[in-house]
């Protein structure tokens, strides 16, 4: 059996069983013919998962972090087993081409590997000694995981965004039931296969397939302690008033309108790179994104015309295809919203630099990169999340104005600084309102690094160790000196 069969979609308490809900298609992006059909959870699936999870999970917990580290590094190793499926499950069911999916694969288990390392720092921190002012007291400290968690991940980077979330919520020691996108559900349950050959005990890992169905039962059960979710601002809010009713913990990483802000003493043939590589990976959708163009007016002239030919020059297509940069998206919904936003442009009278028109000879749902200049910047396009391959271009004169464009923004998730002069960097990167900023790089994430942003971008810190940290509660325990409780109980 590959990747790309599945008898049953559903992964609970350690074996995979049948869905009860409706059933989902899932398509190949590349060619819009169906991929697979699997039942999805239903209410009452979804429910039973969360069981076995809350009931896996003390001894999960008690396991220890040493212990815990053991399974993380062999779900590591079962990635790299499969890389070759994997990659094709990516391009297949994602549209994503083969480097991009490389990358995927790489990224998840570097994440598993690194959180196998703080599980086991976590067991030798435990009981640290708080020093306390008072002679007569003794104080300590213990990180405990919270409980059983949700999570929900999106369909653009399926594997890696559950790798995100997997990994430091078992080195913590919590459980898990994770939702898949029901668009891009063939690499999370991988995680599943992964599980089950290593012996993962039954109940900490679950992995339910499904849409808003399955969601709302996921997010409306008061037996998880928390919640934690990738995805749309709109879906987002609706987690986070779902998880209010019950004052229960939530992580949200939302949405983003990045800018990336090239300087006039920047190198032309890199800038372009760099802005190539901030919009147009995985065919634009990303939250990270760097969909706003804050350029130098200076580089107008030199700039904006290397950009344009490198754009004509971007093949885009198949990801099957020899050298195709940019594969379609990932499904029809977003081609249509594409579309939409083609046409509204139009309507609107934007300057249209490249692309922007839906290609005749479409490969499955590809569209073109497209870049539109000097655009209003009360503009819907300069403010809203398109979540395509869609450049929006506008001009800056001093260094005070590039930092106001690049925080005129209702996101706050990253941004990228394109200049030689890294004293002029540094002080920009200081000064954007962005959770991760890169300085001439691409944008290549660390799991030691951290992700996530301010504003509406969300609330709470992946990878690194905010990530671990967003699993656990701290607790101290203050002991009376054993002399001093002698002394207090001979007193008369």
């Amino acid at each position: 059996m590959t990747l790309l069969q599945r008898e049953h979609s559903l992964f609970v308490n350690g074996q995979f069983v049948a869905g009860n809900g409706e059933p989902w298609t899932a398509f190949d992006p590349s060619t819009r013919k169906p991929l697979i059909t699997l039942n999805t959870a239903s209410t009452e699936d979804t429910q039973a998962a969360i069981g076995h999870a809350v009931a896996a999970f003390p001894a999960w917990r008690d396991l220890g972090g040493i212990a815990r580290a053991v399974f993380l590094r062999k779900i590591a190793a079962g990635l790299k087993a499969r890389e070759t499926d994997l990659i094709e499950v990516q391009m297949r069911n994602n549209g994503k081409p083969r480097f991009e999916a490389e990358i995927d694969v790489g990224d998840a288990v570097a994440t598993f590997e690194y959180y196998a390392d703080m599980a086991e720092d976590l067991e030798r921190k435990q009981s640290t000694h708080v020093a306390l002012p008072d002679d007569n007291y003794t104080g300590r400290t213990r990180f405990e995981a919270v409980g059983a968690v949700g999570m929900i991940v999106p369909w653009n980077f399926p594997l890696v965004t559950s790798a995100w979330k997997i990994a430091p919520a078992l080195a913590a020691g919590c459980t898990i039931v994770i939702k898949t996108s029901e668009y891009t559900p063939l690499a999370e349950l991988v995680y599943g296969d992964i599980a089950a050959d290593i012996g993962l005990p039954a109940g900490v890992l679950n992995i339910l397939t499904g849409a808003a169905v399955t969601g709302m039962a996921l997010t409306s059960d008061k037996r998880l302690a928390k919640l934690s979710f990738t995805g749309s601002n709109a879906i987002g809010s609706r987690v986070m008033q779902a998880a209010s009713a019950r004052c229960q913990p939530v992580s949200l990483e939302l949405g983003g309108k990045s800018p990336i802000v090239v300087f006039e003493d920047a190198p032309i043939d890199s800038a372009v790179e760099q802005i190539v590589a901030g919009i147009f990976f995985n065919c634009g959708q990303m939250c990270s994104a760097t969909s706003r163009l804050i350029l130098a007016r200076s580089l107008r002239d030199t700039l904006m015309p290397a950009l344009i030919e490198r754009c004509k020059n971007l093949k885009f297509g198949s990801p099957f295809e020899d050298g195709v940069e940019m594969g379609p998206l990932s499904n029809l919904p977003q081609f249509t919203k594409i579309a939409g936003v083609f046409e509204q442009a139009k309507n609107d009278g934007l300057t249209c630099l490249v692309g922007g028109e839906m290609p005749i000879d479409a490969v499955g749902w590809s569209v073109p990169p497209t870049i539109y200049d000097d655009i209003p910047l009360d503009h819907a396009f300069w403010r809203e999340e398109l979540f395509g391959p869609i450049l929006v271009v506008t001009y800056f004169d001093t260094d005070d104005q590039a930092i106001e464009l690049a925080n005129d923004t209702d996101f706050g998730l990253v941004a990228t600084v394109v200049t030689p002069d890294l004293d002029r960097a540094g002080r920009a990167a200081d000064r954007i309102m962005s959770g991760h900023i890169w300085i001439n790089s691409p944008q290549v994430i660390f799991p030691q690094t951290l992700w996530g942003g301010f504003k509406g971008s969300g609330i709470g810190r992946e990878l690194g160790p905010w990530g671990l940290s967003a699993y656990l509660g701290v607790k101290h325990i203050s002991t009376v000196n054993p002399r001093h409780a002698a002394l207090d109980a001979a007193s008369p």
